[in-house]
């Protein structure tokens, strides 16, 4: 019983001191920093090298590995996914032949200049296929292209009016929604 109160006192005091932190930074004008907490950037420079070369805008990136692998290098999916923007190894293999890669391995989707580098160039690559339609890029990077042409072919996505609540998989269509979300919180805390 006593290490319960031992406890909650401790809850207690984290939420207050918690509470009083998030009301001094809204009161001094702060509030981005401490949302900057939960939206980080590492990897800042390497995604902004990618992003430069590639194309793509790296806030767009930074979402997309925040909701992917939340910065963790080594992260890997139940499917096999592998790295900060969490990519097959088959997809890998793919992006290393056309980016004439010939030191490529599978071992290398965890370091994280590789997985940012063929990562950006993968959505690069999604956004010129789909026509710089944002949510048909995301909905291919996480359902595979392959279905985003299939689900456009069988009229379940319009070209003409694309909704992120449209997509037919209800894994893509969150994944969507996250990323979207998130990208909107990068450009706010971020955007120079």
């Amino acid at each position: 019983m006593k290490r319960r109160s031992i406890f909650l006192l401790t809850i207690k005091r984290i939420f207050v001191l918690t509470l009083a932190a998030v009301l001094l930074a809204w009161a001094t004008g702060q509030i981005d920093a401490i949302q900057k907490i939960f939206y980080p950037y590492p990897y800042r420079a390497t995604v902004e090298k990618y992003s430069r070369q590639y194309g793509v805008d790296p806030l767009l990136v930074a979402a997309v590995i925040r909701e992917e692998s939340r910065f963790l290098p080594k992260s890997e999916s139940h499917k096999g996914a592998r790295g900060l923007m969490q990519l097959m190894p088959a997809t890998a293999r793919w992006i290393a032949q056309s980016l004439g890669d010939k030191n490529y391995k599978d071992e290398d989707l965890v370091v994280p200049d590789k997985n940012i580098q063929y990562g950006t160039w993968y959505l690069a690559n999604l956004q010129k296929e789909f026509n710089n339609d944002l949510t048909l890029a995301l909905a291919a990077y996480n359902g595979g292209s392959g279905h985003v042409k299939e689900w456009i072919e069988q009229r379940q996505l319009e070209l003409e009016n694309i909704r992120q609540e449209d997509i037919p998989f209800q894994e893509t269509r969150e994944y969507v929604g996250r990323v979207l979300k998130s990208y909107a919180k990068y450009i706010k805390l971020y955007k120079k």
